[in-house]
């Protein structure tokens, strides 16, 4: 973590560029149509006809032709297309979008400028809500226009997929999309073929006949072969086009031709094997020299091969091995870029390592210099790697750490720095702070202990001969952000005795005049407070560093942070105070004209605090609202508090079981950070266990954690010692222990007095319920009426309800009771004796939450308005039956349908039978 800014804390997002590093101009080049091919009109007439739906699928193992074909095609359409040339890189969405809209501005500049701007922004919005942006633009264009994506197959994100099925299923009329790739995409091809909307083109299609096998080895290589010879090449290669090719290479000036063919046989890689060799063993020394040397570039053009063989002349040598057709593909009419046929690259890669090992590691060290200097630094890393030069790597990483981590990419350089060998890295301070603090971020606290001690190593050292530092200034920053990440560290393993006087240490040692650097000290000097339940000084502290954000320039940062403060008062029971500070941030949020500030835990406290005065409606928009950015990996914290979240809407709406499969999933993204753990995960399912009357799950629990109502009491363990409480009146309730009650009233009281002596009135009211509760246990009315009318006092005035109607009859009877002795507010309490005697959601519809896809759920509203589309209601009699206007029905229906990925009636009312919502 770089003191130039504040802390890479789980809830403090850094300031990514305005701008995203440029892209690559020859992916987004349509491969040249070369005229000395074999026509292919049946194909190309399949393409022509298939252009008419919504997807082209060219899916064939490699050497099948896939992008001649395609290239060939758009040589002669009339029709615009956006062309790009995908490869590994593009498993980040961000960077694939990006490369998906500058493609389609090559068929108009008008499109996408909007989502492009988004893309690049350090937190970009939903990608639906991109692509709706990009769909709009396209629909806007005149013309019909395409896209095409080549080698698609280098995809594995499934978030890349699941948008893309988003742009199909949403496609403007006037536009195609055409994917290849050498395996079958996880894209919704039955439902695109089912409604005659693909068009597909197998091997078995691409494969060339025994005409075309002809055609290509006697018309354009000249070769003069029997109809025997082509007929045998044809039948032992099964035309796949790129063993004819390297067989027609190795025949050319044969005299032995009738042996070769008759002893040509093998699977497709030996064939590819053996064939390279007699090809290179054909050509002159210079150029099989510069073939293999070359090998390990996946982009090819004259400087940089210049850089990597140390000869000249390279650009003249490219082009004539294009004109020659061997296997080297022009990317751009400038004849600037080219790339190997990936099959040709890959058999070189072998033999280049096989005869020359050191050779090809130098060429590698020697590329990876190019790209550092071309400043693509991903690319100098892999090089770097590939020639096992760890000094280098090792230089390279440590000065891309900053940006990496203010990009949020953390994650991807760690598994970079992890494969260093640990003596490079060690004799690294710069670096081991660095690794120490990317495992802070993905909550690997033990692994980034030792990075720390070598740090503190070098700190301490007199003689610092075998240290290595390339950045001074950062070096002399160590000692802040060694202080700063104990800190970090401390908190988040829950030592919390001397948080506070640790977090004061590391503000002392702030830079002088850094007030991003102050930030961050102060922002976990707020934490440290929160951690002991001192909030009022929590609040005045993270306040402060909010405003220390903003004045180093990191306003999306202080956006982002707001969400601290609205927790805070939302635990001083401050409900409506705590609302308004949740929605003054997203209004920062949206009136930031530079980029989108990161509003995930501001909807995730609002939704919340819907949940907590009965409006489970808006709890769930909230969460709809954040639940794509949830899944992202720079998210994991968010979908960890996202599931509890929505766990807790589970469990008011009747659906326990559901509560306890989103709190595993919650488990299963738990990150350990310094933001206190005010209700640990394993402490909510044992109420949820309680309210499903599975006692002896809750007690197992509570031997786990070694509660008893003799321990000393601190805000940390406040949520538990509450859910001891809780276990003790059911056990108490069963029958299992008589005194336990009185156990709780006791241990209770004390919770109440810590409580409000830390001004949680939130905790003050919950421990009050449970203690009129207890006194009904034991059968003491009067007693039991006594703290609820405080709590009612205090609850009213925020608007708490859940609270209450959580705790089911047996509160119902005690507020009947308060309201017949004119107890506390009578229309307040009218209103919560209303929300018990009216129907649980799980009562009024089947799925009261029916999730229908990552991130989607129904609401209650959109199930009803399906139910009475499948009742065979049209949109006005819907409306006359629930009381709405026609436009909020049709508003149900189009969230519905989107949900549910289908386009009208029939679709959706299929779908929602096959997910048993209906």
């Amino acid at each position: 973590m770089s003191p130039s800014r504040p802390a890479r804390l789980a809830l403090l997002s850094s300031a990514a560029p305005e701008r995203s590093p440029g892209l690559l101009e020859t992916k987004l080049y349509v491969p040249r149509s070369r005229a000395d091919l074999v026509a292919r009109p049946r194909l190309v007439g399949r393409l022509r006809h298939g252009a008419a739906g919504k997807l082209t699928l060219v899916v064939a193992p490699a050497g099948f032709g896939k992008t001649t074909l395609l290239a060939a095609w758009l040589a002669e359409s009339a029709d615009r297309a956006g062309w790009v040339s995908l490869d590994a890189t593009e498993n980040d969405p961000a960077l694939f979008w990006a490369y998906v809209v500058r493609a389609l501005q090559q068929v108009d500049p008008t499109v996408g400028r909007h989502a492009l701007v988004e893309l690049q922004s350090p937190r970009p919005p939903a990608i639906e809500t991109i692509l709706t942006s990009l769909i709009n633009d396209v629909d806007a264009v005149d013309d019909d226009c395409m896209l095409v994506l080549d080698d698609y197959h280098v995809v594995d994100a499934a978030p890349i997929h699941a948008a893309v099925a988003f742009l199909l299923d949403h496609l403007p009329p006037r536009m195609h999309v055409v994917v290849a790739s050498r395996a079958e995409p996880p894209l919704p091809l039955a439902r695109l073929r089912a409604r005659g909307e693909l068009t597909e083109l197998r091997a078995a299609d691409l494969r060339f006949t025994p005409d075309e096998v002809s055609a290509y080895l006697n018309e354009v290589m000249a070769l003069g072969l029997t109809t025997t010879d082509t007929t045998t090449l044809e039948r032992r290669t099964e035309g796949w086009i790129a063993g004819l090719k390297l067989a027609a290479l190795s025949m050319q000036g044969r005299e032995d031709v009738r042996a070769f063919v008759d002893g040509f046989s093998g699977d497709h890689r030996f064939v590819a094997d053996y064939l390279v060799d007699e090809v290179l063993s054909t050509e002159p020394d210079h150029v099989r020299r510069f073939l293999l040397g070359t090998a390990i570039l996946s982009r090819l053009s004259g400087p940089l091969c210049d850089t990597v063989t140390g000869e000249h002349g390279s650009q003249a040598l490219l082009e004539s091995l294009e004109r020659r057709n061997l296997f080297v593909v022009a990317l751009d009419d400038r004849r600037e870029w080219f790339r190997y046929h990936h099959l040709f690259a890959d058999v070189l890669q072998t033999h280049a390592m096989r005869e020359d090992p050191e050779r090809a590691r130098a060429s590698h060290r020697r590329a990876s210099a190019w790209f550092e200097h071309a400043g693509a630094s991903a690319d100098a890393v892999r090089h770097a790697f590939a020639a096992e030069d760890w000094e280098r790597a090792a230089r390279l990483l440590e000065t891309a750490w900053p940006e990496k981590d203010r990009s949020y990419q953390s994650a991807q350089w760690l598994g970079r720095v992890k494969s260093l060998p640990d003596a490079v890295v060690r004799a690294r301070p710069v670096l081991s702070m660095g690794y120490a603090w990317a495992l802070l971020n993905g909550g690997e606290l033990e692994a980034a202990e030792p990075r720390l001690r070598d740090v503190e190593r070098w700190l301490a050292a007199t003689n610092g001969a075998e240290m290595i530092v390339d950045d001074e200034a950062r070096f002399r920053t160590l000692s802040f952000e060694l202080a700063s990440a104990r800190v970090y560290l401390v908190q988040a393993r829950g030592d919390v005795p001397g948080t506070v006087e640790h977090a004061r240490r590391a503000l002392d040692l702030t830079p002088s005049g850094d007030a991003a650097a102050r930030a961050t000290a102060t922002a976990l000097l707020a934490l440290a407070h929160w951690a002991h339940g001192d909030l009022e000084a929590t609040y005045r502290t993270f306040s402060d560093a909010l405003a220390l954000m903003r004045a180093a320039g990191h306003a999306l940062d202080a956006i982002r942070g707001t969400f601290v403060l609205g927790d805070v008062r939302a635990t001083q029971g401050r409900l409506r105070e705590a609302a308004a500070i949740y929605e003054d941030g997203l209004r920062q949020a949206a009136h930031t004209a530079t980029a989108h500030a990161e509003t995930d835990e501001l909807h995730l406290g609002l939704s919340e605090l819907h949940r907590e005065r009965g409006d489970v409606e808006a709890a769930l928009g909230h969460l709809r609202t954040i639940a794509a950015s949830a899944e992202q990996r720079a998210h994991a914290g968010n979908r960890q508090r996202w599931c509890t979240a929505m766990a807790r809407v589970r469990e008011s709406c009747g659906d326990p079981s559901g509560a306890l499969a989103l709190l595993d999933e919650a488990a299963s993204h738990d990150v350990r950070s310094p933001i206190p753990r005010v209700r640990p995960i394993a402490a909510m399912k044992a109420r949820v266990w309680l309210s499903q009357g599975r006692l002896a799950e809750a007690m197992e629990w509570v031997a786990q954690r070694g509660l008893t109502v003799r321990d000393d009491l601190a805000y940390a363990r406040e949520f538990e010692h509450v859910t001891l409480a809780r276990v003790l009146i059911a056990r108490h309730e069963t029958g299992a222990d008589e005194l336990s009650a009185h156990d709780a009233v006791r241990l209770l009281e004390r919770l109440t007095d810590a409580a409000e002596a830390g001004g949680r009135t939130g905790s003050v009211i919950e421990t009050l319920a449970l203690q009129s509760l207890a006194h009904r246990a034991l059968g003491d009315v009067r007693g039991a009426l006594r703290p609820l009318e405080r709590a009612l006092a205090l609850a009213e005035p925020a608007g708490y309800l859940r609270v209450f109607v959580d705790e089911g009859r047996r509160m119902r009877d005690l507020l009947r009771h308060a309201a017949a002795r004119g107890i506390g507010d009578g229309e307040y309490t009218r209103r919560l004796l209303a929300a018990f005697d009216a129907p649980a959601p799980s009562e009024a519809a089947p799925a009261p939450i029916a999730d229908v896809g990552p991130g989607q759920a129904l609401t209650t509203r959109e199930l009803e308005v399906l139910r009475l589309i499948a009742a065979g209601l049209r949109n006005q009699e819907i409306a006359n039956q629930l009381s709405i206007s026609q436009a909020t029905v049709k508003r149900h229906v189009a969230n519905a349908y989107a949900k549910l990925g289908v386009g009208h009636r029939t679709e959706a009312l299929a779908r929602a039978k096959e997910l048993r919502l209906l």
